[in-house]
């Protein structure tokens, strides 16, 4: 299909503003000339690494590679999910300082390396939030400094048994389905 109109927005009204997202109604124009209302969410963006330790590095008495993952309770969907640690950008921060600093005060680790995996459009249909995807190596192990709003537990997942959990379901979130599968092929290739 061949653009005839160049899309653009014609008008835009907050509906909404919040502590880290705004909610806009937008009146556009579509690629075909037509012209509609849209529900938009601006989000300032986010930033998430997935722990990765290998089988010598590992102190829990498993073996093979394995990945630190958070069980949060999600007032949203209604339950608990499985999770790597991750947080929204605050005002000038760079997604790397925010991977770390997420890292700190939800796992309670502090990275050696970070390495960066990709950057997702979690919900291109309605926001503009990117969540930018680290892999964290050369872990050291403190005291989580969780909010008090934050309910969640630290697990030492064997790598394989985690694949699985995605395999299965159980491990549904997007960011951490992509952080698995992106680290892992990433090991695979020697990066």
């Amino acid at each position: 299909m061949s653009d005839s109109h160049e899309p653009a927005s014609i008008a835009s009204r907050s509906v909404y503003h919040g502590s880290f997202l705004e909610v806009l109604v937008d009146t556009v124009r579509f690629p075909d000339g037509s012209t509609g209302d849209l529900e938009i969410v601006r989000h300032r963006g986010a930033a998430a690494a997935l722990p990765l330790l290998r089988a010598g590095e590992r102190t829990d008495g498993g073996t093979g590679p394995a990945v630190v993952l958070l069980r949060q309770y999600r007032y949203a969907v209604g339950g608990w999910v499985w999770e790597v640690p991750a947080g929204k950008l605050e005002d000038a921060e760079r997604p790397e300082e925010c991977a770390r600093r997420e890292l700190r005060e939800e796992a309670g680790i502090i990275a050696g390396a970070l390495r960066p995996l990709t950057c997702l459009l979690t919900t291109p249909g309605f926001t503009d939030e990117r969540i930018h995807l680290f892999v964290a190596t050369d872990l050291q192990f403190l005291e989580p400094q969780r909010e008090p709003q934050e309910f969640m537990e630290t697990r030492v997942l064997n790598l394989d048994a985690a694949l699985g959990m995605v395999d299965r379901g159980e491990i549904a979130d997007g960011k951490t389905v992509a952080a698995l599968l992106l680290a892992v092929r990433a090991d695979d290739k020697g990066d």
